[in-house]
């Protein structure tokens, strides 16, 4: 599990590396609660598809993986490694909005709000890394580039909540169609993006995620309706998790250092 997270673009190299080797017992088939219900609770290995923080040096200089000359050229694979991570697909946008997508994509270290240490937001932040389930309701925690973030998701049939204010997660409410646990998001903030090249949403963002466990794999998937913006919802390209021993821990403080010594606008190839 990731041992720090303090955000200097310079220092988050390898923070996935203990985490990519974790085992855990396999089962034949998914978990059952008490009641008989889907058990989703476990330490789950998502990727967390942070690796545009994994800096690399470029003659004088350490820049981000996927900027100067060679940007877009994947680095070369090592034999017996497994394949990069299929790029996502983007959210498409109505056309009056492309040039401030292209824009906010372009200016990404000056604007991507996850560089200044916020919360990535959802769909954004992906699967979560740990789930603590009870027969009313399911915890999300997570450990990400910015820090360590927690949702928590009522499965017991209220309502969203109509008291808090809007935020970089939401205000999330559960219901179980089957074995899959349905997630659904409304009350966000605009101060997160969809994904990492500048696709902003409005604060009438709705998100919809789905979990399913299968024996010792959880699959993930979530769709984001805002058609004030997007021309259509955009289905998340599907995230598998799977089961581990190794514990999440806490996260340091997110402290910023690199933006100030920032050169250009060249950043990485947008992984997630």
């Amino acid at each position: 599990m990731k041992r720090f997270t303090t955000l200097s673009l310079s220092a988050c190299c390898g923070l996935l590396a203990v985490f990519a080797n974790a085992q855990a017992p396999s089962t034949d088939a998914a978990s059952r609660t008490a009641s008989g219900g889907p058990d989703l609770s476990g330490t789950w290995d998502n990727g967390s598809g942070i690796e545009f923080v994994r800096p690399r040096r470029d003659g004088d200089s350490i820049c981000v993986s996927g900027c100067g000359p060679a940007a877009g050229a994947p680095p070369p694979q090592a034999a017996g490694s497994a394949p990069p991570r299929q790029r996502p697909s983007r959210p498409q946008y109505r056309p009056e909005l492309a040039a401030k997508v292209a824009d906010l994509s372009a200016r990404q270290v000056d604007e991507d709000p996850v560089l200044r240490c916020f919360a990535p937001g959802v769909p954004r932040i992906g699967p979560p890394d740990k789930i603590v389930q009870s027969e009313s309701e399911v915890v999300f925690l997570y450990d990400d580039v910015s820090g360590n973030f927690f949702r928590i998701v009522p499965t017991d049939g209220r309502a969203h909540r109509t008291d808090v204010e809007a935020s970089y997660l939401g205000d999330a409410v559960g219901r179980w169609e089957g074995d899959t646990l349905v997630v659904e998001t409304v009350n966000f903030n605009a101060e997160t993006w969809l994904t990492d090249d500048g696709a902003f949403h409005t604060e009438d963002l709705r998100v919809v995620e789905r979990l399913r466990r299968n024996g010792d794999t959880l699959e993930w998937t979530a769709t984001a309706y805002d058609p004030a913006v997007l021309a259509q919802p955009w289905e998340v390209q599907p995230r598998m998790a799977h089961l581990t021993d190794q514990e999440l821990v806490e996260a340091p403080p997110c402290i910023e250092r690199d933006l100030d010594h920032m050169v250009d606008d060249s950043h990485h190839p947008n992984p997630r």
